[in-house]
């Protein structure tokens, strides 16, 4: 038997599609390792621990120490967030001396953050 999400509405068996031009549609659609890279990236922004230190890069230009005591988490499990994000290319590293200074990569991702954040805010 097959389970249908209440929230999704299929067309009725009277509907034939629109008029709209699908074979334009398609020639705008993004290709499969766009869609791959795009969907990869939002993975990025699916763990709490990844939005809080964004969140916090936002700010302010921060070392992994100053990380980990507002995560209250250790040094070595943000290292690996933050290397996560890296690879991403969402922060970037800055190394003075023996101290690494990680902030956000570009103002993109600060205004992708926010809408998105304004976005879950509003009602």
């Amino acid at each position: 038997m097959e389970h249908k999400n209440p929230l999704v509405e299929d067309c009725d068996g009277s509907c034939f599609g629109t008029d709209a031009d699908l074979q334009q549609v398609r020639s705008g659609m993004i290709d499969e390792q766009a869609a791959i890279k795009v969907a990869d990236w939002f993975k990025a922004f699916s763990d709490p621990t990844r939005i809080k230190l964004i969140n916090a890069l936002l700010q302010k230009e921060l070392c992994v120490h100053d990380l980990s005591v507002l995560l209250e988490m250790g040094q070595s499990a943000i290292s690996h967030q933050l290397r996560y994000l890296r690879n991403m290319r969402i922060v970037k590293r800055r190394k003075v001396g023996k101290t690494v200074f990680y902030s956000l990569d570009d103002t993109h991702i600060e205004q992708i953050f926010t809408q998105t954040l304004e976005h879950t805010m509003h009602a």
